[in-house]
């Protein structure tokens, strides 16, 4: 068994089964299903997002395998990625508690707690309208370059997070966002795989999705430019000599996302 609890949950838990404590936490749920439970609560007036895991069946299992997907089979995989990114410097979640008991990973029953980032607005909402309405030019250059950095140093930190996307940066507006002010930070891990180095494809995967999700912002070939030299660290005629595969697959890939999303959602569609 593993558990590890900080304030306020080691004061709060003191003495007591923190697994049965986990699950009695009360608030607003944002997932239920049968093997995990999403949930923000608050304690002392403080807000926390809840993570339950309760191991997903080897039935499950074996379908992720069969497909090629990787199963996530407990909360270890988000608390990992956190301390990875953490000592990578790369902003995200700060969690306060974490516990794991049982090996069988079919049953295996877990959590993770972390403190609320509030107040935050993803950057799907804040460039929501920029196609309409562009940014400041500073500004807009002042985030490309923070979040290439913040792709850049996750990557060689050894960590790929299959949920890629700009939903999945939480810009803090407790202060009006400028371009030498721009606090943001990375969410949503629980899928996210943690190694030695991250395998190409892994990256690219990583990569298509953050460029689908960017599409519709109004980025320039130019923007696009800036990203790749912060993320790669490298003069853009060498990226573009040594990138060239990658480079062709995010065009190739973003175009067959479009396509199915267009898909999934036309007119009409499951009515």
């Amino acid at each position: 068994m593993k558990l590890i609890l900080d304030e306020p949950f080691r004061s709060l838990w003191a003495g007591r089964d923190a697994f049965a404590e986990v699950e009695a936490l009360q608030g607003e749920v944002f997932r239920e299903l049968e093997a995990r439970r999403t949930l923000r609560t608050e304690i002392d007036g403080r807000g926390y997002f809840v993570k339950i895991h309760r191991g997903v069946g080897w039935g499950e299992i074996a379908k992720n395998w069969l497909t090629a997907k990787a199963p996530v089979l407990g909360a270890g995989q988000e608390w990992r990625a956190i301390r990875a990114l953490q000592d990578a410097g790369v902003p995200t979640m700060t969690a306060v508690a974490y516990g794991e008991k049982g090996r069988n990973p079919a049953t295996q029953h877990s959590f993770i707690i972390t403190e609320e980032l509030a107040p935050t607005i993803s950057l799907e909402d804040f460039t929501g309208h920029w196609l309409s309405n562009p940014p400041a030019p500073a500004l807009k250059y002042a985030l490309i370059h923070a979040v290439a950095d913040m792709a850049g140093r996750m990557h060689r930190a050894g960590v790929n997070h299959r949920d890629f996307y700009i939903c999945h940066f939480l810009l803090n507006i407790a202060e009006e966002p400028r371009a030498d002010h721009l606090p943001l930070s990375l969410i949503d891990l629980h899928r996210a795989q943690v190694r030695h180095a991250v395998p190409r494809r892994w990256r690219d995967k990583d990569l298509a999705g953050l460029y689908f999700s960017a599409l519709g912002i109004g980025l320039t070939n130019r923007d696009k430019l800036r990203f790749l030299k912060t993320y790669f660290r490298k003069p853009i005629r060498q990226i573009v000599i040594e990138e060239a595969v990658l480079l062709a697959m995010l065009e190739r890939k973003a175009a067959r996302l479009q396509t199915r999303f267009e898909r999934k959602y036309a007119p009409g569609r499951g009515e």
